[in-house]
């Protein structure tokens, strides 16, 4: 008797991904709906809760109303939890728990969970995850602690929250804060002199910022003797970042009076660090972006489409991308046949990810910045500069903001949180996620074909 196996469908992580973002999404948007969530104990709008979940779950930082001044104690713990799973992965928190329970983890899951890194493969899957959720809380409480000493003093025992709150935003770069005491949607400007503050916050930032996958080279760096390429990559260009980024925001912002012009010097050194830092994924603002020059505000497009490093609770396009394309085409002016990294060949499946995500970001930026323009208000002031920042921002999961967030409509808001969402999960990964199933390509030769380019 012949026996019919059920055919299996094929498995997506991408896709997993994306549904599972958005169910954290609509879940924080109904606790941020009760009364119980705002200060004045009344339902907040529906479309203000999913604005800020979508924000806090994709850790970006753009807001419509001030965490502080808006968000009770019960809505800011929310946006807490938010900011925790989006910036480690709904997946990876996931499989802790199974790990914790002593459950196997299955080729399946391990994948999935790779797939919220933009990884393909991670070495020791048990270990791994257990080791980012035990680093990460051990990075997390020491930042907190740090910031208490200087906290509490100024606030009592609320300071602790602050202290625990901005940690875990500071550590997966989400750019919420609770400093809205000293003013709606100050954001840092008012510590911009304290630097246990901004340097504390800066190396949160920089921790997350570097990634999983180069934690874990570092952890078993005996086993290995050596760095891999993918750390090395990563160490070189946020170095090169930051230290470019500090002298850009010294000599483009130095000199205006409505941002740091009025600093000692020690306090210009210190801001521009943490702005060269914080701009690329964080979105903390220390010297109050919306009044700085559109030269500054360019520079910090720049910074922030490029972001962090994968497998980091950063966005952007990511350091390696651009590293990647920035060989490719040293590569192609030395007339070399094949692209290296650090006596490295570099295999063909990385160049072409690497320009498809490039192209796939730049496709879901113009379309965010262009519509985002055309939707403003005419009564607005917002420029063109103004929507790209705030555009780039949005995909980037930066979270800083030059003004257009707050002014655009109802229209452009909708827009941002598709944008959030989409630089969250990655284009390519939602791109993926809507592919059906992937059709097996038979062995087909087909004939060579030119094309002239440039």
């Amino acid at each position: 008797m012949p026996i019919f196996k059920k055919a299996s469908k094929r498995f997506n992580p991408a896709r997993t991904l994306v549904i599972g973002f958005l169910i954290i999404i609509v879940t924080g948007s109904l606790l941020l709906c009760l009364p119980i969530a705002s200060k004045a104990r009344t339902f907040t709008p529906l479309f203000d809760c999913l604005f800020t979940a979508t924000s806090a779950s994709c850790v970006t930082g753009l807001t419509v109303c001030d965490t502080y001044t808006h968000w009770s104690l019960f809505g800011q713990i929310v946006i807490a939890f938010l900011i925790q799973i989006g910036g480690l992965g709904f997946v990876t928190i996931i499989t802790f728990f199974n790990v914790a329970a002593g459950k196997k983890l299955g080729y399946r899951t391990l994948k999935n969970a790779a797939g919220d890194f933009s990884e393909s493969s991670f070495e020791g899957g048990r270990k791994i995850f257990i080791s980012i959720m035990k680093y990460s809380l051990i990075f997390e409480i020491t930042g907190a602690i740090i910031l208490a000493t200087v906290l509490i003093p100024r606030f009592g025992t609320y300071g602790i929250w602050i202290s625990v709150f901005m940690s875990i935003s500071a550590f997966c770069n989400a750019g919420f804060d609770l400093f809205g005491m000293n003013g709606a949607n100050s954001s840092l400007v008012t510590v911009q002199n304290d630097p246990v503050i901004l340097i504390t916050l800066s190396l949160l930032i920089i921790v997350g910022g570097l990634g999983f996958i180069v934690w874990e080279n570092f952890i078993n760096i005996r086993q290995r003797k050596k760095l891999s390429l993918h750390t090395k990559t990563v160490l070189i260009m946020t170095g090169v970042l930051v230290v470019g980024g500090t002298i850009f925001y010294m000599l483009s912002e130095s000199h205006n009076p409505a941002t740091m012009g009025d600093m000692p010097f020690g306090e210009k050194i210190l801001n521009s660090f943490f702005m060269s830092v914080s701009t690329r994924t964080a979105g903390f603002d220390s010297i109050g972006l919306t009044e700085s020059s559109e030269f500054s505000q360019l520079g910090t497009i720049l910074l922030m489409f490029i972001g962090a490093a994968p497998g980091s609770t950063g966005g952007g396009i990511k350091v390696t991308t651009v590293m990647v394309m920035i060989v490719t085409v040293m590569s192609y002016i030395r007339n070399k046949n094949d692209v290296e990294l650090f006596h490295h060949k570099l295999d063909k499946l990385t160049i072409y990810r690497t320009l498809v995500i490039a192209v796939l970001s730049l496709f879901a930026v113009s379309i965010c910045f262009v519509a985002l323009y055309f939707s403003m208000p005419e009564e607005t002031e917002a420029g063109a500069v103004q929507c790209l920042f705030d555009a780039v921002s949005a995909f980037s999961t930066s979270g800083l903001s030059a003004g257009a967030t707050a002014l655009t409509g109802t229209a452009g808001r909708i827009l941002l949180i598709c944008t959030m969402f989409i630089g969250r999960v990655g284009p390519v990964s939602l791109v993926m996620s809507l592919v059906l199933s992937a059709t097996k390509r038979k062995n087909i030769v087909v004939p060579d074909g030119q094309i002239l380019i440039g």
